[in-house]
């Protein structure tokens, strides 16, 4: 049953100002012991020297205006503290524009996660700074259907 495939959601990825080339997409699979969380974008931004990018899922439901403030905070309903949030993911790296990334986690359900947001912020997460690991703005955005 390791390639079984349970509940499925996904996020068209789109970029935003200062990062209009960004694009890709985000799988969220329901597995036994998690949901595999895979993550595929292009034209990430070579303003970033660390090549690290946060990548999070916010409480928001919506992708509209300059930079995304609809998205809210990230999703955190256990309220504690970064980076122990549901929605804290590991970065994504860079490589020439382009990262690939898929990790099972079990601190939320795909269900749980439908309507949500996820969002790629345009610096690294320090893993540290609360209330969200001083990530940097907001450059790319897709709700969870």
């Amino acid at each position: 049953m390791l390639f079984s495939f349970g509940t499925t959601a996904r996020a068209d990825i789109k970029g935003g100002k200062g990062a209009e080339e960004l694009f890709g997409e985000a799988l969220f699979v329901q597995k036994q012991n998690g949901v595999l969380v895979t993550v595929r974008v292009k034209g990430l931004p070579s303003n970033n020297r660390s090549g690290f990018f946060a990548l999070h899922i916010h409480e928001g439901s919506s992708c509209f205006g300059q930079g995304f403030p609809r998205t809210g905070s990230h999703f955190n309903p256990d309220s504690v503290p970064h980076p122990e949030h549901a929605g804290d993911l590991p970065p994504l790296l860079d490589s020439g524009g382009e990262a690939y990334l898929s990790v099972l986690t079990n601190r939320f359900t795909v269900k749980e996660v439908i309507g949500k947001t996820i969002v790629i912020h345009g610096g690294p997460d320090d893993f540290t700074s609360q209330p969200a690991g001083n990530t940097g703005e907001k450059i790319a955005c897709g709700v969870i259907r």
